[in-house]
Protein backbone atom coordinates (compact mmCIF):
# COMPACT_ATOMS: atom_id res chain seq x y z
CA UNK A 1 0.00 0.00 0.00
CA UNK A 2 1.44 3.55 -1.15
CA UNK A 3 2.12 5.84 1.98
CA UNK A 4 2.92 9.61 2.26
CA UNK A 5 4.49 11.63 5.38
CA UNK A 6 2.61 15.05 5.55
CA UNK A 7 2.72 17.46 8.42
CA UNK A 8 -0.37 16.68 10.34
CA UNK A 9 -2.41 17.98 12.89
CA UNK A 10 -2.29 15.45 15.55
CA UNK A 11 -5.46 15.11 17.77
CA UNK A 12 -5.01 12.15 20.02
CA UNK A 13 -6.62 10.34 22.82
CA UNK A 14 -3.65 9.93 24.83
CA UNK A 15 0.05 10.76 23.75
CA UNK A 16 3.45 11.33 25.30
CA UNK A 17 4.61 14.72 25.72
CA UNK A 18 8.03 16.61 26.06
CA UNK A 19 7.81 20.03 26.37
CA UNK A 20 11.44 21.47 26.30
CA UNK A 21 11.14 24.68 28.51
CA UNK A 22 14.81 26.49 27.63
CA UNK A 23 16.24 30.02 28.90
CA UNK A 24 16.68 32.79 26.23
CA UNK A 25 20.59 32.78 28.00
CA UNK A 26 22.26 30.68 29.87
CA UNK A 27 21.14 30.68 33.56
CA UNK A 28 20.24 28.69 36.44
CA UNK A 29 17.53 25.46 36.77
CA UNK A 30 16.08 25.18 39.98
CA UNK A 31 14.66 21.67 39.40
CA UNK A 32 16.01 18.02 38.88
CA UNK A 33 15.08 14.60 36.98
CA UNK A 34 12.48 12.95 38.34
CA UNK A 35 10.66 16.26 39.91
CA UNK A 36 6.78 16.54 39.55
CA UNK A 37 6.10 20.20 38.48
CA UNK A 38 2.89 22.27 38.13
CA UNK A 39 1.89 24.73 34.93
CA UNK A 40 3.03 27.68 37.36
CA UNK A 41 5.92 25.95 38.71
CA UNK A 42 9.26 27.74 38.26
CA UNK A 43 11.71 25.33 36.39
CA UNK A 44 14.67 27.87 35.69
CA UNK A 45 15.69 31.69 36.24
CA UNK A 46 17.88 33.69 34.75
CA UNK A 47 18.38 37.82 34.12
CA UNK A 48 18.65 39.97 30.94
CA UNK A 49 20.70 42.51 30.77
CA UNK A 50 19.04 45.73 31.34
CA UNK A 51 17.82 48.19 28.52
CA UNK A 52 20.70 50.89 27.45
CA UNK A 53 19.80 54.79 27.84
CA UNK A 54 22.42 57.09 26.93
CA UNK A 55 22.91 60.93 28.45
CA UNK A 56 24.98 63.17 26.68
CA UNK A 57 26.56 64.54 29.76
CA UNK A 58 29.20 67.12 27.59
CA UNK A 59 25.95 68.53 26.36
CA UNK A 60 24.35 69.03 29.72
CA UNK A 61 27.42 70.25 31.36
CA UNK A 62 28.47 72.76 28.28
CA UNK A 63 31.55 71.50 28.13
CA UNK A 64 34.08 69.66 25.42
CA UNK A 65 33.64 66.00 25.17
CA UNK A 66 37.26 65.45 26.07
CA UNK A 67 37.08 67.37 29.15
CA UNK A 68 34.08 65.48 30.14
CA UNK A 69 35.88 62.37 32.51
CA UNK A 70 37.62 65.00 34.41
CA UNK A 71 33.95 66.24 35.45
CA UNK A 72 32.46 62.49 36.09
CA UNK A 73 32.06 61.82 39.75
CA UNK A 74 31.13 58.04 38.66
CA UNK A 75 33.34 55.81 36.95
CA UNK A 76 32.57 52.90 34.63
CA UNK A 77 30.70 49.92 36.26
CA UNK A 78 29.68 52.02 39.23
CA UNK A 79 26.01 51.77 40.40
CA UNK A 80 23.85 54.97 39.62
CA UNK A 81 20.19 56.20 40.73
CA UNK A 82 17.66 57.91 39.45
CA UNK A 83 18.60 61.69 40.02
CA UNK A 84 21.64 61.00 41.56
CA UNK A 85 24.54 63.65 40.66
CA UNK A 86 27.21 61.30 37.92
CA UNK A 87 29.13 64.93 36.72
CA UNK A 88 30.09 68.32 38.07
CA UNK A 89 31.22 70.93 35.97
CA UNK A 90 32.84 73.21 38.84
CA UNK A 91 31.97 77.13 39.06
CA UNK A 92 34.78 79.78 38.91
CA UNK A 93 32.94 81.99 41.14
CA UNK A 94 31.80 81.07 44.58
CA UNK A 95 27.80 82.25 44.08
CA UNK A 96 27.37 80.90 40.91
CA UNK A 97 25.78 77.16 41.42
CA UNK A 98 28.31 74.62 39.61
CA UNK A 99 26.54 72.76 36.68
CA UNK A 100 25.29 69.63 37.11
CA UNK A 101 24.08 65.56 35.11
CA UNK A 102 21.70 63.62 36.84
CA UNK A 103 21.57 60.35 36.09
CA UNK A 104 17.93 59.37 34.28
CA UNK A 105 17.58 55.49 35.70
CA UNK A 106 18.81 53.12 38.19
CA UNK A 107 21.35 50.93 37.42
CA UNK A 108 24.85 51.11 36.47
CA UNK A 109 27.14 53.22 34.30
CA UNK A 110 28.19 51.13 31.27
CA UNK A 111 30.46 53.34 29.66
CA UNK A 112 31.52 57.08 29.57
CA UNK A 113 33.00 58.72 26.07
CA UNK A 114 35.68 61.46 25.52
CA UNK A 115 34.62 61.52 21.90
CA UNK A 116 30.98 61.83 21.69
CA UNK A 117 30.55 63.21 24.98
CA UNK A 118 27.78 60.66 25.97
CA UNK A 119 27.16 58.11 28.91
CA UNK A 120 25.78 55.06 28.59
CA UNK A 121 23.87 53.97 31.35
CA UNK A 122 23.00 50.39 31.70
CA UNK A 123 19.30 49.92 33.70
CA UNK A 124 19.02 47.46 36.06
CA UNK A 125 19.00 43.30 34.76
CA UNK A 126 15.33 41.84 33.65
CA UNK A 127 14.41 38.72 35.52
CA UNK A 128 13.63 36.10 33.63
CA UNK A 129 11.70 32.86 34.44
CA UNK A 130 10.54 30.19 32.74
CA UNK A 131 7.69 27.89 34.03
CA UNK A 132 7.13 24.27 33.60
CA UNK A 133 3.92 25.32 31.53
CA UNK A 134 2.25 21.95 31.69
CA UNK A 135 1.55 19.26 34.93
CA UNK A 136 4.32 16.55 34.60
CA UNK A 137 7.38 15.24 35.48
CA UNK A 138 10.85 16.87 34.67
CA UNK A 139 12.48 13.67 32.85
CA UNK A 140 15.58 15.83 31.13
CA UNK A 141 17.81 18.79 32.75
CA UNK A 142 20.18 20.72 30.48
CA UNK A 143 22.63 22.02 32.77
CA UNK A 144 22.16 26.48 32.83
CA UNK A 145 19.50 26.08 30.09
CA UNK A 146 16.55 24.51 31.29
CA UNK A 147 14.89 21.03 31.05
CA UNK A 148 12.49 18.35 29.50
CA UNK A 149 9.18 18.06 31.09
CA UNK A 150 6.92 15.00 29.96
CA UNK A 151 3.29 13.95 30.47
CA UNK A 152 1.16 11.57 29.27
CA UNK A 153 -2.10 13.81 27.88
CA UNK A 154 -4.83 14.20 25.52
CA UNK A 155 -3.19 16.59 22.79
CA UNK A 156 -5.01 18.34 20.26
CA UNK A 157 -3.01 20.92 17.57
CA UNK A 158 -5.04 23.40 15.72
CA UNK A 159 -4.45 25.23 12.41
CA UNK A 160 -3.73 28.99 13.92
CA UNK A 161 -3.99 30.82 17.41
CA UNK A 162 -2.31 34.03 19.14
CA UNK A 163 -1.86 34.78 22.21
CA UNK A 164 0.59 33.10 24.39
CA UNK A 165 1.08 29.83 26.97
CA UNK A 166 -1.67 29.53 29.57
CA UNK A 167 -3.44 27.12 31.32
CA UNK A 168 -7.55 26.98 32.79
CA UNK A 169 -10.14 24.73 33.47
CA UNK A 170 -11.67 23.49 30.36
CA UNK A 171 -15.41 24.69 29.95
CA UNK A 172 -17.94 23.58 27.31
CA UNK A 173 -20.32 26.67 26.54
CA UNK A 174 -21.91 25.30 23.29
CA UNK A 175 -24.10 22.28 23.07
CA UNK A 176 -22.14 21.39 20.03
CA UNK A 177 -20.00 21.60 17.34
CA UNK A 178 -21.74 23.79 14.80
CA UNK A 179 -23.17 26.40 17.24
CA UNK A 180 -21.40 29.93 16.70
CA UNK A 181 -19.61 31.45 20.36
CA UNK A 182 -20.93 34.89 20.80
CA UNK A 183 -20.61 37.05 23.47
CA UNK A 184 -23.90 36.17 25.22
CA UNK A 185 -22.27 32.90 25.98
CA UNK A 186 -19.59 34.72 27.87
CA UNK A 187 -20.47 35.31 31.63
CA UNK A 188 -18.49 36.78 34.56
CA UNK A 189 -18.10 32.98 35.86
CA UNK A 190 -15.78 31.80 33.08
CA UNK A 191 -12.90 34.02 34.89
CA UNK A 192 -9.74 31.75 34.55
CA UNK A 193 -11.51 29.12 32.11
CA UNK A 194 -10.31 27.52 28.73
CA UNK A 195 -13.74 28.14 26.99
CA UNK A 196 -14.94 26.01 24.13
CA UNK A 197 -17.45 26.73 21.69
CA UNK A 198 -18.30 25.00 18.02
CA UNK A 199 -17.86 26.51 14.57
CA UNK A 200 -16.85 30.14 15.08
CA UNK A 201 -16.37 33.06 17.85
CA UNK A 202 -17.53 36.09 17.27
CA UNK A 203 -15.17 39.41 17.82
CA UNK A 204 -17.42 40.70 20.33
CA UNK A 205 -17.44 37.52 22.02
CA UNK A 206 -13.06 37.17 22.53
CA UNK A 207 -13.45 41.19 23.57
CA UNK A 208 -15.74 39.85 25.89
CA UNK A 209 -13.90 37.10 27.22
CA UNK A 210 -10.66 39.04 27.86
CA UNK A 211 -12.57 41.78 30.05
CA UNK A 212 -13.94 39.18 32.25
CA UNK A 213 -10.71 37.23 32.57
CA UNK A 214 -11.15 33.97 30.19
CA UNK A 215 -7.57 32.60 30.03
CA UNK A 216 -8.34 30.83 26.59
CA UNK A 217 -10.84 30.28 23.97
CA UNK A 218 -10.79 26.90 21.80
CA UNK A 219 -13.31 27.45 18.64
CA UNK A 220 -13.58 25.69 14.83
CA UNK A 221 -13.09 28.96 13.31
CA UNK A 222 -13.08 32.82 13.25
CA UNK A 223 -13.05 35.81 10.66
CA UNK A 224 -10.11 37.11 9.13
CA UNK A 225 -11.45 40.88 9.53
CA UNK A 226 -12.75 40.19 12.57
CA UNK A 227 -9.10 39.30 13.59
CA UNK A 228 -7.97 42.00 11.43
CA UNK A 229 -10.27 44.63 13.34
CA UNK A 230 -10.01 43.02 16.94
CA UNK A 231 -5.97 43.12 16.79
CA UNK A 232 -5.74 45.89 14.89
CA UNK A 233 -3.26 45.12 11.83
CA UNK A 234 -2.63 42.07 9.52
CA UNK A 235 -0.92 38.85 11.04
CA UNK A 236 2.13 38.43 8.58
CA UNK A 237 4.03 35.23 7.88
CA UNK A 238 6.06 35.66 11.11
CA UNK A 239 5.28 33.61 14.00
CA UNK A 240 1.92 34.38 16.24
CA UNK A 241 1.93 33.91 19.69
CA UNK A 242 3.61 37.19 21.14
CA UNK A 243 0.19 39.81 20.88
CA UNK A 244 -0.50 41.87 23.56
CA UNK A 245 -3.65 40.33 25.02
CA UNK A 246 -4.66 38.34 27.87
CA UNK A 247 -7.17 35.79 26.53
CA UNK A 248 -4.85 33.14 24.30
CA UNK A 249 -7.06 32.00 20.87
CA UNK A 250 -6.76 27.84 19.50
CA UNK A 251 -8.26 28.13 16.30
CA UNK A 252 -8.87 24.16 15.26
CA UNK A 253 -10.54 24.16 11.75
CA UNK A 254 -9.39 27.26 9.58
CA UNK A 255 -11.02 31.05 9.15
CA UNK A 256 -14.55 31.35 8.22
CA UNK A 257 -17.39 29.44 9.94
CA UNK A 258 -16.20 26.25 9.86
CA UNK A 259 -17.71 23.44 12.12
CA UNK A 260 -15.23 22.11 15.12
CA UNK A 261 -14.25 18.63 13.82
CA UNK A 262 -16.51 15.93 15.48
CA UNK A 263 -13.24 13.94 17.08
CA UNK A 264 -12.10 17.24 18.64
CA UNK A 265 -14.96 18.61 20.10
CA UNK A 266 -15.93 15.15 21.75
CA UNK A 267 -12.50 15.07 23.08
CA UNK A 268 -12.87 18.62 24.75
CA UNK A 269 -16.24 17.92 26.15
CA UNK A 270 -15.01 14.20 27.41
CA UNK A 271 -12.14 16.42 29.62
CA UNK A 272 -14.50 19.26 31.01
CA UNK A 273 -13.51 20.14 34.06
CA UNK A 274 -10.42 19.15 34.22
CA UNK A 275 -7.05 21.50 33.41
CA UNK A 276 -5.53 22.25 30.07
CA UNK A 277 -2.73 24.07 29.09
CA UNK A 278 -2.60 25.81 25.31
CA UNK A 279 -0.19 27.80 23.75
CA UNK A 280 -1.44 30.07 20.34
CA UNK A 281 1.96 30.21 18.55
CA UNK A 282 1.93 29.30 15.28
CA UNK A 283 4.40 29.45 12.19
CA UNK A 284 3.42 28.36 9.01
CA UNK A 285 7.42 28.73 7.22
CA UNK A 286 10.66 28.55 8.06
CA UNK A 287 9.95 25.55 10.51
CA UNK A 288 6.48 24.32 11.83
CA UNK A 289 4.99 25.37 15.07
CA UNK A 290 1.33 24.87 15.51
CA UNK A 291 -1.18 26.06 18.65
CA UNK A 292 -2.00 23.59 21.09
CA UNK A 293 -3.95 21.73 23.97
CA UNK A 294 -2.31 19.76 26.50
CA UNK A 295 -4.73 18.39 28.98
CA UNK A 296 -2.42 16.13 31.26
CA UNK A 297 -3.99 12.41 32.37
CA UNK A 298 -4.55 11.65 35.63
CA UNK A 299 -3.07 8.64 36.77
CA UNK A 300 -0.89 7.79 33.82
CA UNK A 301 3.29 7.46 33.99
CA UNK A 302 4.85 9.19 31.55
CA UNK A 303 6.87 5.84 30.94
CA UNK A 304 4.29 3.78 30.01
CA UNK A 305 4.43 4.47 26.25
CA UNK A 306 7.34 5.32 23.71
CA UNK A 307 5.33 7.11 21.78
CA UNK A 308 6.61 11.13 21.13
CA UNK A 309 4.49 13.98 20.84
CA UNK A 310 6.93 14.50 17.34
CA UNK A 311 5.85 10.61 16.14
CA UNK A 312 3.93 10.82 12.90
CA UNK A 313 2.32 8.00 11.02
CA UNK A 314 1.82 7.45 7.74
CA UNK A 315 -0.97 8.53 5.38
CA UNK A 316 -2.79 6.21 3.95
CA UNK A 317 -6.36 4.78 2.00
CA UNK A 318 -8.85 5.92 4.59
CA UNK A 319 -6.53 8.32 6.54
CA UNK A 320 -8.32 11.50 7.62
CA UNK A 321 -6.86 15.04 6.50
CA UNK A 322 -7.57 18.55 6.17
CA UNK A 323 -7.21 20.70 3.09
CA UNK A 324 -4.76 23.38 4.07
CA UNK A 325 -4.83 25.24 0.35
CA UNK A 326 -7.32 26.76 -1.53
CA UNK A 327 -9.24 26.16 -3.62
CA UNK A 328 -10.79 23.57 -0.76
CA UNK A 329 -9.26 25.05 2.09
CA UNK A 330 -10.37 24.17 5.71
CA UNK A 331 -12.22 21.38 4.37
CA UNK A 332 -12.57 17.70 5.93
CA UNK A 333 -12.13 14.14 4.40
CA UNK A 334 -10.97 10.76 3.75
CA UNK A 335 -8.61 9.21 1.74
CA UNK A 336 -9.88 7.37 -1.04
CA UNK A 337 -6.88 7.08 -3.18
CA UNK A 338 -2.97 6.69 -2.96
CA UNK A 339 -1.76 6.77 -7.14
CA UNK A 340 1.89 6.65 -6.73
CA UNK A 341 3.09 8.43 -10.30
CA UNK A 342 3.53 11.61 -10.66
CA UNK A 343 0.54 13.35 -12.34
CA UNK A 344 0.76 16.78 -13.91
CA UNK A 345 -1.11 19.23 -12.30
CA UNK A 346 -3.52 22.45 -14.14
CA UNK A 347 0.22 24.75 -13.49
CA UNK A 348 1.37 22.04 -15.88
CA UNK A 349 4.30 20.96 -12.58
CA UNK A 350 4.24 17.64 -11.85
CA UNK A 351 3.83 16.07 -7.99
CA UNK A 352 2.27 13.06 -6.24
CA UNK A 353 -1.48 13.64 -5.70
CA UNK A 354 -4.37 11.85 -3.98
CA UNK A 355 -7.99 11.67 -3.80
CA UNK A 356 -10.54 12.83 -1.24
CA UNK A 357 -13.65 12.17 -0.01
CA UNK A 358 -15.54 14.86 1.32
CA UNK A 359 -17.84 14.78 4.40
CA UNK A 360 -20.46 15.18 1.99
CA UNK A 361 -19.65 13.00 -0.52
CA UNK A 362 -17.78 14.97 -3.02
CA UNK A 363 -14.03 13.76 -4.55
CA UNK A 364 -11.20 15.73 -5.52
CA UNK A 365 -7.58 15.18 -6.82
CA UNK A 366 -5.16 17.45 -4.34
CA UNK A 367 -1.48 17.65 -4.01
CA UNK A 368 -0.77 15.63 -1.30
CA UNK A 369 1.29 18.82 0.03
CA UNK A 370 -1.77 20.53 0.66
CA UNK A 371 -3.29 18.13 3.32
CA UNK A 372 -2.41 17.34 6.20
CA UNK A 373 -3.05 14.04 8.36
CA UNK A 374 -5.46 14.36 11.43
CA UNK A 375 -4.29 11.86 13.62
CA UNK A 376 -5.96 10.01 16.07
Amino acid sequence: MAHAYTPGLKVTERELVNKRRILPLKGDVIVKVGDAVNPDDVVAHTHLPGNVVPLNVANKLGIPPEDMKEMMLKKEGDPIKEGEVIAQKKSFFRWWPPGRCQATIDGTVESVSSITGQVLQRGQPIPVEVKAYVQGEVTEVIPNEGVVVTCMATFIQGIFGIGGETHGVIQVVTTDNETVLDDKLIVESMAGKIVVGGSLVTASALKKAISVGVKGIVVGGFDDKDLRDFLGYDIGVAITGSEDITTTLVVTEGFGQINMAGKTFDLLKAHEGETASINGATQIRAGVIRPEVVIPLAGYAHRESGIGAGDMAGLTSGSPVRVIRHPYFGRLGKVTNLPAPLQQLESESKARVLEVEFEDGQRAIIPRANVETIEG
